[in-house]
Parts: structure tokens; sequence; C-alpha cells
């Protein structure tokens, strides 16, 4: 078992990205379902002790996800996810953005970039992330994003692990 798996979060204000790359001891088809499938998706995406309901998902080129990320208080934050690149098993694109519970979108949003990859039972995710605005960015950061995302994949590397026994 690889102890040493890469992690990677840079943020480049220049091209208004944050890039991610990361490290998985599973196999790809099981990363890959932990990236696209709702109910997967909620048992991760949240950092604790926040958590996540997918309202919908329909995981298609032009399809959406719409989930909220909860508090233990019950306070909902509503996001859109919308697919706009699908290569089975190897990339997947999507526009993101804030919403309000009826899925009225809070723009500016960003553009994910995620590509796959294993090597010798290890899975490589590479997530680009482009905000149409530095001052997005900026907030994004602010709010602590790079805190909370790592939170949530700590969560999915304790996930992979119990699907893979």
């Amino acid at each position: 078992m690889k102890n040493d798996l890469q992690f990677d979060f840079t943020v480049d204000k220049t091209t208004k990205t944050v890039i991610i790359n990361r490290e998985f001891n599973a196999e790809l088809p099981l990363v890959w379902d932990a990236f696209t499938k709702p109910e997967l998706l909620d048992q991760w995406v949240a950092p604790k002790p926040w958590s996540s309901k997918t309202k919908h998902m329909n995981f298609e080129v032009g399809g959406r996800r719409f989930y909220a990320m909860v508090s233990p208080e019950g306070l909902e934050r509503w996001a859109v996810q919308e697919y706009t690149s699908i290569t089975p098993k190897t990339n997947f694109k999507m526009f993101n953005t804030f919403a309000d519970q009826n899925e009225n979108r809070e723009l500016p949003g960003s553009n994910w970039d995620h590509s796959f990859s294993e090597q010798n039972g290890i899975t490589k995710v590479s997530i680009s992330i482009f905000n149409e605005s530095l001052e997005r960015l900026e907030k994004m950061i602010e709010m602590g994003f790079e805190q909370g995302f790592k939170m949530s994949i700590d969560n999915l590397d304790q996930l992979l692990k119990t699907l893979s026994k």
C-alpha cells in the first residue's frame, strides 16, 4: 500500500484558477463512481460536521446535480452543477454555482475540469477550477475553500477504504 499519496493545492490568481492534484489508494472505477454517483457524493462531499443531500442528479452532458450542504443546525447552502462534457472514466467538466432552494443560480460561477488516471492501483484525480472573476476566486479562498476541500477529500479517502474492502 502506498502511503505517500500526492496532494497539491495551488491557487493561481493570474489565471483565476485553483489546481488540485490528489492520489487515492483505490482503483479508477471506484474513484470515478465516488465523483459521479449521488449516493456516494453525499457521503463525502461536505466537510464535517456538515452533510450533503442531493435533491436530483442527472449525470449526462447537459444534466445537473442540485444539492445542498447542510449544517448541523439545519442551514442549507444550495448549489447547481451542470455537466458540460463527459468522457467516461477519464474526464468530466461542469459549471458550478451557488443557488437558492428553488435552483435559481447565483452568478458568477466556476468551471471545473476533472481528469482521472490510474497506475498500479493508485488513481490520480486532477481538478482545475476556473473562476469567472478574480473577486470570486478571492472570496472562495477567503471563505475557507481550501480547508473545506481538504476535509471533504479526507472524507472521500475514508469512504474509498470502506468501499474497497
